[in-house]
């Protein structure tokens, strides 16, 4: 599988460096707005990536006014605003997932680290461990359950392209313990955990009861990092209704934090490997 290009990436890069060129003109976006005889709205949606997409007229006018004359910057930058425009593979699941997706940013990411409590992180998910989640809450119809799986499915193919993304997540001992779907599809995931846990570009570690209280028992959440300085972290929190995407900066430097406090309070790989298989002993003499 290919690298996919990431749409909100682009968008974002686009942005940050349209933002840097007005700041070298030493032109606030008021005076910018002004001149380009937009609203201020126009243009702070537009630095702040609320638009989607950036005509090419719009953008030709603001590289004038900032004095964008360099031939290969003003292409580099309208081959941005092209891409920014480009549906990704995940845009035929919109009806599973809402207008953003997770997998627009895991799309390009270098590192993602997560911290789950509840469950098996979802690129680390099987078929049927994915399927019982879904048939887990309110009623929902075949299609749906079908339709979502195949889309979480789809997603953990950046584990095992050319050049795969580097996945550290550290997993509550809880997310180990609740059994999902019966006791076959409880061991195939944790089976499959065992077997992810293999591969050089994953870590997975176990967070035990026994560690205590910790810094991240609000919610679980995943921090995406990219290998382009202009594509700063994003870190992500799914909620019941909504995913939550944060991009300031010290917010995210406060999840990064955390982090690496949990990582720190986790077993090692080694131990958390060996910690996954009691569990599977324990669950198999229950049964």
């Amino acid at each position: 599988m290919a690298i996919e290009r990431s749409p909100s990436l682009r968008l974002r890069r686009l942005a940050a460096e349209l933002r840097r060129a007005r700041e070298r003109q030493n032109l606030t976006g008021s005076q910018a707005a002004k001149a380009l005889q937009w609203s201020a709205g126009k243009l702070s949606k537009i630095e702040k990536t609320e638009t989607k997409r950036i005509s090419g007229g719009d953008l030709d006018k603001m590289m004038d006014l900032y004095e964008v004359n360099e031939p290969r910057m003003r292409e580099a930058m309208h081959a941005l605003a092209k891409d920014a425009k480009v549906r990704g593979w995940w845009s035929k699941y919109k009806d599973v997932f809402g207008d953003r997706a997770l997998p627009d940013f895991e799309a390009e990411a270098s590192v993602i680290r997560t911290f789950t409590t509840q469950t098996i992180p979802g690129l680390l998910q099987t078929p049927g461990y994915a399927e019982a989640i879904f048939q887990g809450g309110r009623y929902v119809s075949p299609d749906e359950v079908r339709r979502r799986v195949e889309f979480r499915m789809a997603r953990r193919e950046i584990l095992t392209r050319f050049r795969p993304v580097q996945l550290r997540a550290v997993i509550d001992e809880a997310a180990l313990r609740r059994q999902i779907g019966d006791a076959t599809t409880m061991r195939e995931q944790l089976d499959h955990l065992l077997y992810m846990a293999q591969l050089p570009n994953i870590d997975i570690q176990v967070l035990p009861f026994s560690a205590g209280a910790h810094a991240a028992l609000a919610a679980p959440f995943t921090i995406l990092e990219f290998t382009e300085p202009l594509d700063t972290p994003v870190v992500y929190v799914g909620t019941v209704t909504d995913a939550l995407f944060i991009e300031e900066t010290d917010d995210v430097s406060q999840y990064c934090a955390t982090f690496g406090d949990v990582q720190g309070s986790a077993l090692s790989t080694a131990l958390s490997a060996g910690f996954v298989r009691e569990v599977v002993a324990t669950q198999e003499s229950n049964h």
